[in-house]
């Protein structure tokens, strides 16, 4: 290549650079003469290791933290642009540090995720790939759930707004939660309880009012003061699965529960976008197959839900470790070991075809959750 030429391609890319930068780091470059000079000055500005530098780079890095409804490839982009500015500054985290410090940066949503994979890696280290690809297939599973939010239900309190999906957006503040949901025409909606139109079963206050007068009579057989009320949950509609994103402990039969309170506790959205409203809520004991007994406190009663679900994020705050692997999942709380179970497809559940767990309305040695 002729020297002409060559002058020619770096007066290109020095006007490249130049259009890069904004008007006030383009002034410090004006006296370099080619491409190699402007961009050593602008690696003594930004990436020698000098101690404001670093101050601002590790300030960046400890600062960040992945927003609501963010998604994980671009925090994790943003994660990797200021990790290797870090590196060229001379400042280089272990694998290990590498991995917290990610698991640390993303929102409270996330909370009974980060909890699952601390749990799963025990006394092992963690692996920075392996968290990763981790949090990467979280967010798959939460989108084909419909899970965008990192709930798994989207909890709208009474007399807050709360925008779901583009259809539901600007939803104002009222007291009224038929005015809320009002863009909806559910006029030729007909009720499968009442049979009458204007709503969907589960809003259907004859439902509502049937789940109450229902608690006063659970389907129990009582012998001594020993024995247990039980009822067997055999059914999937009675299997419990433990969910990283689900904010608190949600069943859809008050019948098992027991100190219940019912009352108007806000709603929930299904991956359908269909609302379940949540009508009260209550204590449930669960009796594990090696015969330890759960007390679930504070289970939110939602009619309507087909599964009921375990939060992973309310076990981790009452002190419990939920640990994951080899298609196995176990409860522990230091050296007990409260309950355990398989995988079943891509769902990790309390029940399976040889260990059926029994919901119990009192106990004699019970575990507070």
């Amino acid at each position: 290549m002729k020297e002409s030429d060559w002058k020619l391609l770096d007066r290109k890319a020095m006007s490249v650079v130049r259009l890069s930068l904004s008007r006030n780091i383009a002034l410090h470059t004006v006296k370099a003469k080619t491409t190699k000079e402007m961009l050593q000055i602008l690696s003594d500005m930004y990436e020698k290791p000098s101690a404001v530098n670093k101050v601002y780079l590790m300030r960046r890095l400890f600062n960040l933290k992945m927003s609501e409804g963010t998604g994980v490839v671009d925090h994790l982009n943003e994660f990797n642009v200021i990790t290797t500015q870090l590196s060229t500054v001379e400042i280089k985290f272990d694998d290990e540090i590498h991995a917290l410090i990610l698991l640390s940066s993303l929102p409270e949503s996330w909370n009974g995720t980060v909890t699952a994979v601390s749990a799963s890696a025990g006394k092992e280290k963690l692996k920075f790939d392996g968290v990763k690809n981790l949090v990467v297939s979280e967010e798959i599973r939460r989108k084909e759930s419909g899970l965008a939010s990192g709930s798994a239900l989207s909890t709208e309190n009474r007399g807050r707004t709360k925008s779901k999906s583009k259809s539901n957006r600007d939803r104002s503040r009222s007291k009224s939660k038929s005015n809320s949901k009002g863009k909806k025409d559910r006029s030729q909606i007909k009720c499968w309880n009442c049979e009458e139109y204007g709503h969907f079963k589960s809003q259907c206050k004859e439902q509502i009012k049937d789940q109450k007068e229902k608690t006063s009579a659970n389907a129990a057989a009582e012998s001594s003061g020993d024995d247990l009320l039980t009822l067997s949950v055999s059914s999937p509609l009675e299997s419990w699965v433990l969910d990283s994103g689900a904010s608190f402990h949600s069943c859809g039969n008050s019948e098992v529960m027991e100190q219940y309170t019912p009352g108007n506790f806000g709603e929930v959205y299904l991956a359908d976008d269909e609302p379940l409203i949540i009508v009260g809520k209550g204590t449930v004991h669960v009796k594990t197959p090696n015969r330890c007994m759960l007390k679930l406190n504070g289970v939110r009663h939602i009619p309507g839900l087909r599964r009921n679900l375990l939060s992973i994020g309310q076990l981790d705050e009452e002190g419990y470790a939920v640990t994951f692997g080899s298609k196995n999942w176990r409860i522990t709380k230091g050296a007990l070991l409260v309950a355990k179970g398989k995988k079943e497809g891509t769902l990790y559940m309390t029940t399976n075809s040889k260990d059926c767990i029994d919901v119990a309305a009192v106990a004699t040695n019970d575990v507070n959750l």
